[in-house]
């Protein structure tokens, strides 16, 4: 085997094992909270099932792209950037269909897109700080 093919099946085994972290950083809260949910459901608890299936939705998705901060050879820039657009082609679009919000137009789903930003920025700050003092 050349350098070569050993370029590509070392960048293969590190996508593969992101993508594994990713399904399992993500899947385990998806996995017990939609239990919690599918419990909900069948005691009538519909509007809890609903709201706790939807925040399994937005947990699978930000627990998954965590993995995007252990792509040493990115820049913390790219890493965040990438995060955030991540984010914001998943969680955004369940918040807008999660029945959480009322929208009814175009300024709501603005309203509710700052909302997300704000929140974000929050999270990040502090998981910054946290990990400048847990050395992560």
């Amino acid at each position: 085997m050349n350098n070569q093919d050993e370029k590509k099946k070392t960048k293969k085994q590190f996508w593969t094992a992101l993508i594994t972290q990713a399904l399992l950083r993500g899947g385990i809260p998806f996995i017990i909270m939609g239990g919690i949910a599918f419990l909900l459901y069948f005691q009538g608890r519909y509007g809890d099932a609903k709201g706790t299936f939807v925040a399994s939705l937005i947990a699978f998705f930000v627990g998954a792209a965590t993995v995007i901060y252990d792509i040493d050879h990115w820049s913390f820039t790219k890493q965040s950037g990438v995060h955030f657009l991540i984010m914001l082609i998943t969680v955004y679009p369940i918040l807008l269909l999660s029945g959480w919000f009322t929208i009814t137009s175009i300024l709501d789903a603005f309203k509710i897109f700052l909302l997300f930003v704000s929140v974000g920025v929050v999270i990040w700050i502090v998981m910054c700080i946290l990990a400048k003092i847990f050395s992560w």
